[in-house]
């Protein structure tokens, strides 16, 4: 008995059928070579060979010599576990970094790479070492809700409707409640100017006293110190902050109990600090009947909450266009094939109905007119005229007869056909160009791997220089108290100079925050 072996060659060059056909056709004739199958899109060949014969090299020449580039493929993934998983939860650059971080510092963890836009995590890992299950626990203890990819054929995992509506809805209020608050404030500073106006010239005319009137409802008072402006503008803010930012909080409190800090902590940073600053003050002007009314912030949460939830919502909306791309192109495998055994002379014996994924190389499938080819094969028997437009392209039908290979999800129409599988499950033409689409989405950018890892210091960074701010500002302040008269608008001579100074520094540092946090690395 000869001893057999098997051997991968990476080849390149190829561009067609008729290139796998004629590799396979001249090698089958060399001596030695027991048998060899190409599969174009992945372009590599898997030849059995007697190595007592020839060897590896040798047959990587001979492929050279019909005019394509050859290589041997040295111990090609055999041994590695590879793991697929589905990773619900994340939201931002810093958590795909905290999973892939945390698995690569993981004993027996050989590569990881998690992808946002589609939610997908590949893992290779050494099975002496580490199992799948240890794997998916790791991201369980991470936060996050993880299930192995299951071969189903409808992709939901690409589906972004649910998040396209959350994130819609989101907007949606914010921007019904951001409007009014816009409004007012816009109205307010128009109406300010021209209360300036009058007051430098001291002649109004009827309409300038009109319009002052009507924002002097704006500014009058409901109780002492809370002005009907403060009043509808904190009403306006409560809903957004509620609502609009209602899965903000959630993720920031993720982030943050696993002491990590992203885009969402900013967010909720930014809009909780306003608004509880600007609700304390008025709690405080309130308290102190005070006769001015205090400046707030209301109007920045809900308006931040806008943009943001816009950026998501577009976000969203342009992943699950490429992915529908991907749920179309994986709809068009068949679901399941009829396997066949047969006797001598190619009589049936028996057919029986299995789930693709259980096809193994070798076995012989029938495909009835009509039906979807399950696997890529080769025709035994029977005559047929194939549709095969979807992966070439070509609206004529191909006319199958024994010896023609046919492409897994291309139609039958006329005739039955018995074909034999050559490449199954992944190895098919349609599953490799699925991944190949796949893995285009979920591989980085260098540039992008670099910004993953600036979010993650990006947030510390600047809480930090927010709280330096506003340490500075109450320092100059008690320092040189003229500075800070000369910037604080609205300042008057009823309010302490020391209350003038920490509302200032606060002002200077929650204006940090509210800058920094839609920030361009994160909207980008």
């Amino acid at each position: 008995s000869k001893t057999i072996s098997k051997c991968y060659v990476q080849v390149t060059g190829m561009t067609c059928a008729s290139c796998v056909a004629n590799i396979e056709r001249n090698l089958r004739r060399e001596d030695g070579i027991h048998s060899i199958l190409v599969a174009l899109m992945a372009g590599k060949a898997e030849v059995r060979y007697n190595p007592a014969v020839i060897h590896p090299a040798a047959i990587a020449e001979l492929i050279r010599e019909l005019g394509f580039g050859a290589t041997v493929m040295e111990n090609c993934g055999e041994g590695d576990g590879i793991l697929e998983l589905v990773v619900r939860g994340m939201t931002c650059a810093s958590c795909v970094h905290k999973i892939e971080s945390t698995l690569m510092k993981t004993n027996g963890v050989l590569y990881c790479s998690v992808a946002l836009a589609t939610n997908k995590a590949h893992i290779k890992y050494d099975p002496e070492a580490i199992g799948p299950r240890d794997v998916i626990q790791v991201i369980k203890d991470l936060g996050f809700t993880t299930s192995l990819v299951k071969k189903d054929r409808s992709a939901s995992h690409l589906d972004h409707k649910q998040e396209i509506r959350q994130w819609k809805r989101s907007f949606v209020v914010s921007l019904v409640f951001c409007i009014p608050v816009m409004g007012l404030m816009i109205y307010m500073m128009v109406m300010d100017s021209q209360l300036s106006d009058a007051h430098a010239h001291h002649n109004m005319s009827s309409e300038e006293m009109e319009a002052l009137h009507s924002s002097m409802i704006l500014e009058y008072q409901l109780l002492p110190g809370l002005s009907v402006m403060n009043f509808l503008s904190f009403l306006l803010c409560v809903p957004v902050q509620v609502f609009g930012g209602w899965h903000f909080y959630i993720q920031a409190s993720r982030a943050l109990r696993h002491n990590t800090a992203n885009m969402d902590v900013l967010v909720v940073l930014a809009t909780s600090i306003a608004f509880l600053y600007s609700f304390i003050i008025l709690l405080v002007a309130m308290a102190e009947r005070a006769k001015v009314n205090p400046v707030t912030f209301f109007d920045t949460p809900p308006m931040l909450f806008v943009f943001i939830s816009l950026g998501r919502w577009l976000e969203h909306v342009a992943k699950g266009k490429t992915s529908e791309a991907l749920a179309r192109l994986i709809s068009l495998q068949a679901t399941e094939a009829t396997i066949v055994t047969l006797g001598p002379d190619n009589v049936l014996l028996s057919e029986e109905q299995v789930d693709v994924e259980l096809v193994q190389r070798g076995d012989i499938v029938k495909v009835v007119p009509g039906g979807k080819f399950p696997v890529d094969g080769r025709v035994i028997e029977g005559h047929s005229m194939v549709d095969e437009s979807l992966i070439t392209g070509e609206a004529m039908p191909v006319t199958k007869k024994p010896g023609s290979t046919v492409i897994a999800g291309s139609i039958n129409q006329n005739g039955s056909l018995l074909i034999s599988a050559t490449h199954v499950g992944a190895d098919t033409t349609l599953s490799q160009i699925v991944q190949l689409v796949e893995e285009a989405q979920t591989s980085k950018a260098p540039i992008q791997q670099f910004a993953d890892k600036l979010s993650g210091y990006f947030v510390p960074f600047i809480v930090a220089v927010s709280v330096v701010t506003l340490f500075a500002w109450i320092i100059i302040g008690f320092v040189d108290f003229e500075i800070v008269e000369k910037y604080f608008l609205g300042y008057n001579k009823s309010i302490s100079a020391a209350e003038v100074i920490i509302r200032f520094a606060f002002q200077a540092s929650i204006t940090v925050l509210c800058i920094a946090c839609p920030c361009s690395l994160g909207l980008a």
